[in-house]
């Protein structure tokens, strides 16, 4: 099989697209044929050796997916040849196949396409949490999100508008501005020339009731400057490759909950919220009422070029690497 591989952490032109085995099923896991792989910024960590876990190596990035059936492995009940199924893992992704455990796969409805399935699950489980769980928004609160039109900003834009929020999308261009606007967003921001902090009071009316932030860097001060006394300001990473140095005694002054949100922790640490919101998302993919939007498709020869648009920040909403005809 094609899989983009690297032989050593680096940068991005360290990946490679060649031929490899295909993977051994062994017990209760599934050989699935991917169609469609998203990318993910954690994935540049990955690859540079910047995450919190390293991988042996060679590996395969790549941590979403969605795609058929090929093989069962003893011992896997419930899934079966042919079946439509999605998933994610830490790395192995970018590659035409990959084996894993039945019990982390789940079912594509008829009505999503595979590239929907691949592009949904990280990113939109990220911002669920953040809203549903950390921030408990509630039906009329006032949301803002930093990095709107990336792919958990935009995640955040559907799910805080789903959640009946009024969201404020905060972006760098116009046409950012208007893929926010035509998700639901009931007001824009672009920073690259606007006053964050005041608009953000303007538009609220005195200040932001929740701050979704997976930027980092220069937008993260002057969002928390603009929070309602008591608001709740929820970090969820840092795409702008600066982690921000926050003065502690906005904190103090403002009565800010300042929250962090890993997914990757999450459910070890709050397990019976994890489940509900897990349920939750899946009603809403399922009914069709979240759908992730994919900014542009690219084969897995071009690989590369994904993830340095990414890597520059040049992505609206999520990328998806698409396998033969996935």
């Amino acid at each position: 099989m094609r899989a983009a591989r690297i032989t050593a952490y680096g940068p991005i032109d360290t990946l490679r697209v060649e031929e490899v085995d295909d993977p051994v099923v062994g017990p209760g896991e599934v050989l699935v044929d991917i169609a469609a792989a998203a990318v993910n910024y954690p994935d540049l960590l990955i690859m540079s050796g910047g995450y919190q876990v390293r991988w042996p190596l060679p590996l395969i990035p790549g941590s979403e997916f969605a795609g058929t059936v090929r093989a069962v492995g003893p011992g896997v009940t419930g899934v079966t040849t042919g079946d439509r199924v999605a998933g994610s893992v830490a790395v192995g992704a970018f590659a035409e196949r990959i084996a894993v455990p039945a019990a982390g796969l789940w079912p594509v409805p008829a009505e999503a396409s595979l590239a929907e399935a691949a592009a949904f699950r990280v990113t939109y489980l990220t911002a669920y949490h953040a809203l549903r769980s950390v921030a408990e928004v509630r039906p009329g609160a006032q949301v803002v999100v930093l990095g709107a039109a990336g792919g958990v900003g935009l995640a955040a834009v559907d799910v805080a508008v789903a959640l009946g929020a009024r969201v404020i999308a905060a972006v760098s261009s116009p046409k950012k501005a208007a893929v926010c606007r035509a998700r639901g967003a009931h007001e824009t921001i672009d920073y690259s020339h606007e006053d964050l902090k005041e608009r953000i009071k303007q538009l609220t009316g005195g200040g932001a009731d929740v701050v979704i932030d997976p930027v980092g860097g220069p937008y993260s001060e002057p969002a928390l400057r603009a929070t309602a006394w008591g608001g709740r300001f929820v970090c969820l990473g840092f795409a702008s490759s600066q982690i921000p140095a926050i003065p502690l005694n906005l904190v103090l002054l403002k009565g800010v909950l300042l929250c962090g949100m890993e997914i990757r922790t999450f459910a070890e640490h709050r397990p019976q919220d994890a489940r509900r919101d897990e349920a939750e998302l899946a009603e809403h993919f399922r009914s069709g009422r979240l759908r992730p939007y994919i900014g542009r498709r690219y084969p897995l020869e071009k690989v590369a070029d994904a993830l340095r648009a990414v890597s520059e920040r040049k992505v609206i909403g999520k990328l998806v690497i698409v396998m033969n005809d996935g």
